[in-house]
């Protein structure tokens, strides 16, 4: 009787804890709304960082490079490996003899109780149960927690996460577990666009688990996600060392920023520094695509061949982040006209964009065609049939026309004066 029990308070929680949600939509309570956004935002952290992750562009950053503990913001490297490693998310693991602590934050998984990875990851990135992250750890681990724990170095190495090194699947204060906001930024960015199944948990503010010894619903600890319509995700942590975490989401106007912020001192700072940092970045910035890869910029004439026009697109697409009232520009360098031979595909210019006159990027301009060159034949052969030749030509006949008839006139005057003339 004692799971049922265990249950059934699981659920009575959670159940309570969604009621609180829904007593404020949005906006946010006086304990977490943001100040208005000035140039520089206010904020109570140990470090933090904003960006925007298509273009990786950092809005704000406090200490954003320094290694501090992180707490169960470490799962989001448990929820990669697992994602990248497990084929099925139906695939059933067993729990390994893992007894947490009374105050971890968990599920209540037994040894030997089996789960879906589904129920699991769920589990990790909502309630952030230490459980789940030592099950799904000893399982893609092969049985090995150490073994896991590489794999989740292996892979911060290859992301280019170089202010990050793990020592736990959890994040519980141990020696050598750490981040940096900015890494936690950019790993986030990363789970959001290649992991649907991240980006769509992450989003939940509750979900049923329905594996294991029983059913289980759990509420997402980012308590934000729900109450803020706006907000995405992402994750939170805390331990006595880390103090308050949380990395956030938000998406608005066609614009998604992730923050995070490190060593708040509560919940209500920690919401609160978020709302400022992802507040300050969607009032004072705005994300633009002038140029897209592809786009044809000009046509341009092409040298004795009349009538014909290439087309010249810009190589690469210009997305980028700038002020909300900058003032975006563009100048295009192009040939006023081609000449062949040039392949399919050859740089023939540049376009320069600029905000507030400053360069932004620059774009190659290429050939959507061959241009080939033209012959000495085909070249004569255009040359004497343009309508200038033709009346130049007809002009020199005429002339020498008349020259011939005024020769042959005193030719016959002559002739006809006799000796005598002569």
């Amino acid at each position: 009787m004692r799971p049922r029990v265990a249950a059934l308070a699981s659920l009575l929680l959670a159940a309570a804890a969604l009621a609180g949600h829904t007593l404020r939509a949005d906006p946010a309570s006086a304990a977490t709304r943001p100040a208005p956004a000035a140039t520089h935002p206010r904020l109570t952290v140990s470090a933090a960082a904003l960006a925007e992750p298509t273009t990786g562009r950092r809005l704000y950053a406090v200490n954003a490079d320094a290694r501090l503990p992180i707490a169960s913001t470490t799962k989001l490297m448990t929820a990669l490996i697992t994602l990248e490693h497990v084929r099925h998310l139906s695939t059933v693991f067993t729990q390994n003899d893992y007894y947490p602590a009374v105050i971890d934050s968990q599920i209540g998984l037994v040894p030997g109780e089996r789960m879906s990875v589904h129920d699991l990851l769920l589990a990790l990135l909502l309630p952030s149960a230490d459980d789940a992250a030592e099950d799904l750890a000893y399982n893609v681990g092969d049985g090995s927690l150490g073994r896991f724990i590489a794999m989740m170095n292996a892979r911060a190495r290859e992301l280019g996460l170089l202010h990050t090194h793990y020592s736990t699947p959890s994040g519980l204060d141990t020696p050598g577990n750490y981040s940096s906001a900015s890494d936690l930024v950019k790993l986030a960015g990363y789970l959001l666009a290649h992991e649907p199944f991240f980006a769509r948990a992450v989003a939940q503010r509750a979900a049923v688990l329905r594996t294991g010894h029983h059913m289980r619903y759990v509420a997402n600890r980012n308590n934000l996600v729900g109450r803020i319509r706006w907000i995405t995700g992402v994750k939170t942590g805390h331990t006595s060392s880390a103090g308050y975490v949380l990395v956030g989401s938000g998406r608005r106007g066609g614009m998604t920023l992730i923050s995070a912020v490190l060593g708040t001192t509560s919940e209500s700072a920690r919401d609160a520094n978020t709302l400022t940092l992802l507040e300050y970045g969607f009032r004072n910035f705005r994300l633009v695509e002038p140029i897209r890869r592809g786009q044809v910029i000009a046509r341009l004439p092409v040298r004795d061949q009349p009538g014909e026009r290439v087309a010249v697109f810009a190589a690469q697409s210009v997305r980028d982040v700038v002020p909300r009232r900058a003032v975006l520009s563009s100048a295009v360098v192009l040939p006023r006209q081609l000449a062949g031979p040039l392949n399919r595909d050859a740089e023939v210019g540049q376009v320069v964009v600029r905000a507030n006159g400053r360069p932004l990027a620059r774009v190659s301009l290429r050939l959507a065609q061959r241009v080939p060159a033209v012959s000495t034949s085909t070249r004569a052969a255009r040359f004497l049939t343009r309508p200038s030749t033709l009346l130049a030509l007809v002009a020199l006949l005429l002339a020498a026309v008349a020259s011939a008839a005024v020769w042959r006139w005193r030719a016959r005057g002559k002739a006809a004066a006799g000796p005598e003339a002569a």
